[in-house]
């Protein structure tokens, strides 16, 4: 299964989808950290490149799951010898693409972004919410990969519509009825992200393991 990992990797890297994320990811990140963050708002820097590279990161996620040929999928879950393996297979290599960029998202904040580097637990916690913002692109991904959604042009008005749903719920009471993406600036604004950090968490990683867990029942019945 290593081996089909690596070369859904690599097939994703040599197509060079690779680069339908990562331009708009480095446009991002020029913005957000266009001028260095004061020695106040690290967290809040941080926490905005997190969830702004998050719509790139599923872009990715679904760009590496559509780089094979459907009748390839066939062949490669009899290779590893089981459809099972080959979702993960797949899923690993999807989250492989979405952990480097969001550790590129990440690195560019702290060597760039900031004006002075924040405490070592603000610094964790900023780097567990980029590790959630790639969770959350491979889910969010995964669900509008071309296996679950066919058509092109739905497939991108869905991962944009979940993104701007996810967008629009957190900031409200209910913010737990998603992804809480918004509640993670609100926290790093607040000064609360690391007290914060273990319900959010929890409740992003709810979400996200709920949405992976239906892209492999889905899976089971498609191709």
């Amino acid at each position: 299964m290593t081996a089909l990992v690596v070369f859904r990797v690599t097939a994703y890297v040599r197509s060079h989808r690779a680069y339908q994320a990562l331009l708009p990811v480095l446009t991002v990140l020029a913005i957000v950290h266009g001028n260095r963050a004061p020695a106040d708002s690290g967290a809040t820097a941080l926490a905005d490149s997190a969830v702004l590279v998050l719509p790139f990161l599923a872009w990715a996620a679904r760009s590496v799951l559509d780089t094979e040929p459907d009748q390839q999928r066939v062949v490669s879950a009899t290779a590893v010898g089981s459809g099972t393996r080959e979702v993960v297979a797949g899923l690993l290599a999807a989250l492989t693409a979405c952990v480097a960029f969001a550790a590129l998202a990440f690195g560019w904040g702290l060597a760039w972004g900031l004006s002075v580097l924040p405490s070592p637990a603000v610094t964790l916690a900023a780097a567990a919410l980029h590790g959630l913002a790639a969770v959350t692109g491979l889910a969010l991904g995964a669900l509008t990969s071309r296996a679950i959604v066919p058509s092109p042009a739905l497939s991108i008005m869905g991962l944009l519509a979940g993104y701007l749903a996810m967008l629009l719920v957190s900031a409200s009471p209910v913010y737990w009825l998603t992804v809480p993406v918004t509640a993670w600036m609100k926290a790093a604004t607040a000064g609360e992200l690391t007290a914060r950090l273990p319900v959010l968490a929890a409740v992003s990683l709810a979400w996200c393991l709920a949405a992976l867990a239906t892209y492999a029942r889905l899976r089971r019945t498609r191709p």
